[in-house]
């Protein structure tokens, strides 16, 4: 029904889960790059060593801390890859998220390391945030066969540009899309078929249905619909969008639901959501998606808010790795 990607850095669990058979894929970000690289754990120490000792042998002195950076996330990702048989999501620095030219610059290069261990880019989603710019390097990236992954979704503008751009995938957030509307004059708590969330990936997912977009819809990061009066609901907008493409979901929630013998209903499916949908086609230019994205204050909003925490991320890890050169 929907293929299942576990949100986690952490290798054992990676193999515990994927020794079942629940899930295919895996996918990583800056914080569990961050994560792995200031661990103390003697492999991660490796994988560090071994991406400074790269960088070294193979960068100026002005990209060797950036090219470290690179490298160790493709070192976790070739630990990931023996373990899942599906795709592996690796994510360019999340500063270059307003420039193209370096996102595809270090896209290529993130490749061309997968690619040089031995594993075949088919295997390896290349992740850029849900900016304009991002978009556009995906949409580049993609006619050279490096396959994306548009994240930080937060609205339908965003979705649609990426699907138009021709990406592989997009990772919407419904549980920030949730926390945003609550925040802001919205309910607390929310049945799940309600949750502003669970209906702005539903939305998605059904105009991508309706104008035959092939772009997959992956959403990650969930919260509790209906509160935490019960540890039951923490899987609440993860049951209500059951029959999505794919979904990336943490360890915790695996274990919730490999443990309950509750019946999952399928509440996506492709022709129904299809003729279901209000959506005309939408065709977005720059300017046209730059003020949808500033009209949708959920999505200006949490936008910022990702990209400035992966930032914070992703500046501990740099810290980290020039104290060891």
């Amino acid at each position: 029904m929907t293929t299942l990607s576990i949100d986690t850095g952490d290798l054992d669990v990676i193999a515990k889960y994927a020794d079942t058979g629940l899930v295919t894929d895996a996918t990583t970000n800056p914080l569990f790059v961050a994560q792995a690289g200031t661990s103390g754990d003697a492999r991660y120490v490796a994988f560090v060593d071994a991406a400074i000792a790269y960088a070294k042998e193979h960068a100026g002195d002005d990209d060797v801390v950036a090219l470290a950076m690179d490298r160790l996330a493709v070192e976790l990702g070739l630990e990931i890859v023996k373990l899942v048989p599906g795709y592996v999501s690796t994510e360019v620095d999340i500063r270059a998220s307003f420039d193209t030219d370096e996102s595809v610059r270090r896209a290529r290069r993130i490749i061309a390391m997968y690619e040089a261990a031995g594993v075949d880019r088919s295997r390896v989603l290349v992740k850029l945030a849900g900016t304009w710019e991002g978009i556009k390097a995906a949409e580049i990236l993609e006619k050279e066969g490096i396959t994306c992954n548009i994240t930080l979704i937060f609205g339908f503008a965003q979705a649609v540009a990426a699907a138009q751009a021709g990406a592989r995938l997009i990772s919407p957030f419904p549980g920030r899309v949730k926390d945003w509307h609550s925040a802001n004059g919205g309910e607390p708590t929310y049945e799940p078929a309600d949750d502003p969330g669970v209906v702005e990936v539903s939305r998605i997912y059904a105009y991508y249905k309706k104008h035959g977009h092939g772009t997959i819809c992956m959403p990650a990061s969930w919260r509790p619909s209906r509160g935490t009066g019960d540890p039951a609901f923490a899987v609440d907008e993860i049951l209500a969008l059951a029959g999505t493409d794919r979904m990336t979901i943490p360890p915790a929630f695996l274990d919730l639901l490999q443990g309950s013998d509750a019946p999952v209903p399928r509440n996506l499916e492709p022709a129904a959501a299809a003729a279901a949908c209000a959506d005309g086609a939408l065709p977005l230019d720059e300017s046209a998606f730059r003020l949808a994205v500033n009209g949708d204050m959920a999505t200006t909003t949490k936008l910022a808010e990702g990209i400035n925490a992966f930032i914070a991320e992703t500046a501990k890890l740099e810290a980290a790795i020039k104290a060891k050169l």
